[in-house]
C-alpha cells in the first residue's frame, strides 16, 4: 500500500523523484528478456547498434553525393573531364547503406515479435505460478484481486516494452553521438540546441505518464466489474437466469455506465496530454526551422558547401527526431516502470511458507481433534468460528448441521489447511496440522465442496482431478466412478470417459446437477490413500431417494475411515455417529440423533420442521 501511495504521488507531479525511478526495473526486465531467449537478445542488441550507426553514415555519403554532383556539373560546364564514376560509386554506397538500414530495422522487428510471444507467455506463467503459492484468504481479498487484475492486464506486456525502449534509447543515443561528431564541425552549439528543444515536451509527457498510471490504478475495481459483467452476459452458466429474469439490459446498462465513467477520465487526460504536447512540440518545430535558417545563411556566406548544407539539414532533422525518440524512450521507460511495479508488487506478495514435515502421526488411533479453535476471515468484524472443540476417531462419522453461514464449510477449510486458526489448534493423529507436510496431509483427505469445480475437460479427467498422480489413469477413473455411482451414466455417454464436458469446446456435453455431483463423488474416491472423506452438501442436486441410495453405498465403502458430512437433509444426517449443531460459529449441541431428539433443543426443532414437510 505504501508503494501505491508513493507511485501515485510521483504521478501527481514529483517528476524529479519519479525520474530517478525510471531505470528501477530496467535491469530486472533485461534479465527477464535475457533469460527468455539469449540468442534473440544478442541479435537485438547487435542490430540496434548497426541501426544506430547507419543514419549518420547515410547522411555523410549523401553530402558527398551532392558535392560530387556539384563538382561534376562545374567540370562539365568548364569543358573539363568530370569524375562521374565517383558519383555513381557514392550513389551505390548510399543504396547499400539504406538497404542495410532497412534490413536492420526488419531484423529488430523480427526479434521483437518473437520475444513478445515468448516473453508474454513467460510473464503469464510467472503470474500463474505465483497464484499457486498464495493462500485462499488472499484470493478472497478484493484488494488482492485488484492487484492481480493490474498485473494481468498491463504488466505482462511491459517487460518487453521496457527492453525495446532500452534498446531504442541505445540506438538513438548512438545515432545522436554520430550526428554530434558531424555537427560539431558546423558549430559546438548545434547539439545544445537539439537537446534543449526537446526538454519541455519530455517533461510534460513524463508528468502525464504518471497521471495515466494513477488513473490506471484507481480504476482497477471498475475494470474488474466490467470483466465480471462480460462473464455474466456472455457465458452459458449465467445465460439462463439473465434471460429468465430479463437482467440483460440492466447489466448491459451498468457495463456501459462503467465505460462512460472511465472514458470521461481517459478523455480528460488525453485532451490535456495532447494539448500540452502540441504547444510544447511547437518549440521543437521552431527550433528546427531556426536551425535551417542558420545553416542556409552560413551556406550563402560561403562557409560551407552545398553538400554540407544538405548534410546538416538532414542531421538537424534526424537529430531532432533522435532527441525526441530518446526523450520519448525515457518517458516511456518511466511509464513502463510504473506499470511494471504492479507486476512485481504482485509477484512479491508475501506468501506463507509451510514448515511442516510430518508425513505420519504419532497416534493414528486418535483421529481428528479441534481444540479451542477460533478463526476470523480477513476484514470480518466477528469470528466465523469461535472456541470449537470436537473429536472424531477413525471409523466414525460426523455430521455438521446449521444455517448457511454458520461456519460449517469454514471448519472443513481449516481441516484441509486452506486456512490456519487464529487461536487453538487442529490435530491429526496426535500432531498439530501446522507440523504436517501439506502434500502428505491433503493426500489423506478426499473432499467434495458444495461449489465443486466443473472442469471443461473430458469426463475421465474430471474424475482424475481428484488425484493428480493418477490424472490420466483410466483404470482408476473406472474404479472411482463405480464407487461414486457415476459409472452407469458415464458409460452411456457418446464417448464414455473420453466425452468432452461443458459448452466451451466442440462436441461438449452438459450434465445434469445430479450427474455432476456423482462425478464429484467419484473424484473424492480417486484418492485411494484418503482415510478422511469430507462431503459438503454432496447430494443437494439429487432427490431424496437418490441421496439415500448414495449414502447407503457411501457408508459401505467408508469402513475404518473418518467421514465428515454437511447436509440439510436429516434423513442423511441421522446416520452419523456424531452430530454437531453450529450456530453463529459456535457449537450449541453435540450428540447422536437419538440423544439430540431427547434434548428437544435446536436440532429436534429443525428435525420436526423437516419431518412435517413429508407428512
Amino acid at each position: 500500500m505504501m508503494a501505491h501511495k508513493s507511485q501515485a504521488g510521483t504521478g501527481n507531479g514529483d517528476i524529479a523523484r519519479g525520474f530517478r525511478g525510471t531505470f528501477r526495473y530496467s535491469r530486472r526486465a533485461v534479465d527477464l528478456v535475457w533469460s527468455t531467449s539469449r540468442p534473440l537478445t544478442i541479435a537485438l542488441a547487435l542490430l540496434t547498434l548497426v541501426a544506430g550507426l547507419l543514419p549518420a553514415a547515410i547522411a555523410w555519403v549523401g553530402a558527398q553525393i551532392v558535392d560530387a554532383v556539384v563538382a561534376a556539373t562545374t567540370a562539365v560546364r568548364a569543358g573539363n573531364e568530370a569524375d562521374i564514376a565517383r558519383m555513381f560509386w557514392l550513389v551505390a554506397l548510399e543504396g547499400g547503406l539504406v538497404t542495410a538500414m532497412a534490413a536492420a530495422q526488419r531484423g529488430i522487428s523480427f526479434c521483437q515479435s518473437l520475444l513478445r510471444a515468448q516473453l508474454g507467455q513467460r510473464v503469464n506463467e510467472m503470474i500463474l505460478d505465483k497464484a499457486l503459492t498464495l493462500d485462499l484468504t488472499q484470493f478472497e481479498d478484493s484488494e488482492f484481486y485488484d492487484k492481480l487484475t493490474r498485473a494481468r492486464r498491463e504488466a505482462s506486456s511491459r517487460p518487453l516494452s521496457l527492453v525495446n525502449r532500452t534498446f531504442g534509447l541505445a540506438q538513438n543515443l548512438i545515432a545522436l553521438a554520430s550526428y554530434g561528431g558531424l555537427l560539431i564541425s558546423f558549430s559546438p552549439w548545434a547539439m545544445a540546441v537539439l537537446l534543449l528543444a526537446g526538454l519541455p515536451a519530455f517533461i510534460a509527457e513524463t508528468k502525464f505518464s504518471g497521471e495515466a498510471f494513477t488513473l490506471f490504478r484507481w480504476r482497477s475495481p471498475e475494470t474488474r466489474m466490467q470483466i465480471y459483467l462480460e462473464t455474466v452476459l456472455a457465458r452459458e452458466d449465467g445465460a439462463k437466469e439473465v434471460k429468465l429474469f430479463g437482467l440483460g439490459p440492466l447489466l448491459l446498462d451498468r457495463y456501459k455506465a462503467i465505460f462512460h465513467k472511465l472514458y470521461k477520465a481517459d478523455r480528460s487526460l488525453t485532451l490535456r496530454r495532447d494539448s500540452w504536447g502540441l504547444g510544447l512540440g511547437l518549440i521543437g518545430t521552431l527550433t528546427l526551422y531556426g536551425a535551417y535558417a542558420w545553416i542556409a545563411f552560413t551556406t550563402v556566406m560561403g562557409r560551407i558547401t552545398l553538400g554540407q548544407m544538405t548534410m546538416y539539414f538532414m542531421l538537424f532533422r534526424q537529430g531532432q527526431s533522435a532527441v525526441s525518440a530518446i526523450l520519448s524512450s525515457v518517458g516511456g521507460m518511466y511509464e513502463d516502470n510504473l506499470y511494471l511495479s504492479t507486476l512485481y508488487e504482485y509477484l512479491e506478495t508475501p506468501t506463507r511458507v509451510s514448515t511442516g514435515t510430518a508425513v505420519k502421526g504419532t497416534d493414528p488411533s486418535d483421529g481428528i481433534r479441534f481444540e479451542h479453535v477460533t478463526f476470523t476471515y480477513p476484514s470480518a468484524e466477528s469470528p466465523a468460528l469461535h472456541d470449537i472443540n470436537l473429536h472424531i476417531r477413525p471409523g466414525e462419522s460426523l455430521a455438521l448441521v446449521g444455517q448457511n453461514g454458520s461456519g460449517k464449510t469454514t471448519l472443513i477449510k481449516l481441516l484441509t489447511r486452506l486456512y490456519s486458526p487464529d487461536s487453538g489448534r487442529v490435530v491429526l493423529d496426535g500432531i498439530d496440522l501446522a507440523e504436517w507436510d501439506e502434500t502428505a496431509l491433503r493426500e489423506r483427505i478426499g473432499v467434495i465442496f458444495q461449489d465443486f469445480a466443473r472442469y471443461q475437460l473430458r469426463v475421465g479427467e474430471n474424475v482424475g482431478a481428484g488425484d493428480v498422480h493418477h490424472f490420466d489413469d483410466e483404470a482408476r477413473w473406472r474404479e472411482a466412478s463405480e464407487k461414486g455411482m457415476a459409472a452407469e451414466f458415464i458409460e452411456n455417454l457418446p464417448a464414455g470417459y473420453e466425452t468432452q464436458l461443458g459448452k466451451w469446446f466442440n462436441d461438449g456435453r452438459e450434465l445434469s446437477g445430479g450427474q455432476w455431483q456423482k462425478i464429484a463423488l467419484a473424484r473424492a474416491f480417486m484418492r485411494s490413500k484418503a482415510d478422511i472423506l469430507v462431503l459438503d452438501e454432496p447430494t443437494a442436486a439429487m432427490d431424496a431417494e437418490a441421496e439415500a441410495t448414495v449414502f447407503e453405498h457411501f457408508r459401505a465403502l467408508s469402513t475404518n475411515r473418518i467421514v465428515i458430512l454437511i447436509s440439510h437433509r436429516f434423513s442423511t444426517v441421522r446416520m452419523a455417529d456424531q452430530i454437531i449443531v453450529i450456530q453463529d460459529g459456535r457449537i450449541i449441541e453435540h450428540g447422536n440423533h437419538a440423544e439430540l431428539l431427547e434434548r428437544e433443543g435446536h436440532y429436534a426443532h429443525l428435525f420436526s420442521l423437516q419431518a412435517r414437510g413429508y407428512q
